[in-house]
């Protein structure tokens, strides 16, 4: 559990911060350069003192200014990841791994080293130095030694910020597994919605200094009065699904979700895993009968909930199809259609307009050796 209330003034910036996560998980904190991302996590780590405020973890104050507790960095049970791995380069990864292991008083430790080092895949590394490792293999070891130190939570600033593409790739498993496979709270910050979308189970929108939104990520990544922040051209929904089958041969997926199953270009994912997809209001048309004979692959029963003015000349209609979709049309085409609240009406939506971000949710423990 996180609950962070926390101001301090910046010179002319003030942050004005508030959240609370009730469960283990991924919390990520997104915002613009600038918004106040990393001071927020480097006063829940102890590095920067906030004005006023607390910070409770799993019940446990690391701050309070109405009690006088602010425990030092060290007292704190924190494991930091930053944007470069940080390691000693003088130390092998067996000695930057045990070193962050000795933090921890032994009655607290809860991480098991091999344990750790078999999550992450990297046993044919103990023996080297950090110069002889890649990026990705270096945070790795970085995640590792904050693991090792068994913190009651784990701050990640922008761990992939440094990496390419392929080495992004390499990591995201491995963060992608470590809330569930330690029941340890994750606050993690990036800029990078794509990297969020399966990653978080909650996300905390910053703008100068301030939360300005705080839920899931389905209802903030859905939300059209965030679409400033969140920086997407087009407003839409996300929807979380799961894998049902592959189709090698029509070249698709098909992902179940509580209104049916959407069908999507062929992911690389095994049956059962979780994926969050986005689908933009532009990419949704509305029938009011089944289109037969036709090549999109998604048609949806559904019901219209809301009509209001969109972006520009263009309007916004609410669907209900077992979760909230939204389409962006025409007022020619709202009037040709007679569209009102309470209508049935179907959704069409092309197999290709659905996007998702990483597909390593909650994964199996074969999908990663």
């Amino acid at each position: 559990m996180l609950d962070v209330r926390v101001k301090r003034r910046q010179g002319d910036f003030v942050i004005n911060a508030v959240f609370r996560s009730e469960a283990v998980g991924v919390t990520a904190l997104f915002g613009r350069s600038g918004a106040g991302k990393t001071s927020i996590i480097n006063m829940v780590a102890g590095l920067v003192r906030p004005d006023e405020g607390h910070i409770i973890v799993n019940d446990r104050r690391l701050f309070d200014s109405t009690m006088s507790v602010d425990l030092p960095p060290e007292k704190r049970r924190v494991g930091y990841i930053f944007q470069d791995g940080r390691l000693f380069p003088h130390l092998s990864v067996r000695s930057n791994l045990t070193y962050g292991m000795g933090l921890a008083p032994k009655a607290e430790r809860y991480v098991d080293f091999d344990q750790v080092v078999h999550l992450l895949g990297i046993e044919h590394l103990i023996d080297r130095r950090p110069a002889k490792l890649s990026g990705g293999e270096k945070q790795r070891v970085a995640i590792g030694r904050a693991l090792l130190t068994s913190p009651s939570v784990l701050l990640m600033d922008e761990p992939l910020a440094s990496l390419d593409v392929a080495r992004k790739a390499e990591v995201l498993p491995f963060i992608a597994r470590l809330s569930g496979e330690f029941s340890i709270p994750i606050l993690y910050v990036s800029h990078s919605l794509e990297e969020i979308l399966n990653l978080a189970d909650a996300m905390v929108v910053l703008d100068s200094g301030s939360a300005v939104a705080v839920g899931s990520i389905e209802d903030l990544m859905s939300r059209r009065d965030l679409q400033h922040l969140t920086g997407y051209t087009d407003c839409g929904a996300v929807i979380s699904t799961v894998v049902e089958s592959q189709h090698e041969t029509a070249g698709l997926t098909h992902l179940r979700f509580p209104g049916g199953v959407l069908k999507v270009p062929r992911l690389d994912a095994y049956v059962g895993a979780k994926v969050r997809v986005r689908i933009e209001a532009r990419s949704v048309a509305i029938a009011l009968v089944a289109p037969e004979q036709i090549s999109v692959q998604n048609i949806l029963p559904g019901t219209v909930e809301e009509i209001t003015p969109g972006n520009g000349s263009l309007v916004d209609v609410r669907l209900d199809i077992g979760c909230p979709l939204l389409a962006r049309i025409t007022p020619q085409a709202l009037k040709t259609l007679d569209l009102r609240a309470g209508q049935q009406v179907f959704a069409v939506i092309k197999s290709v307009a659905v996007s998702h971000g990483v597909l390593w949710r909650n994964g199996p423990t074969e999908a990663f050796e």
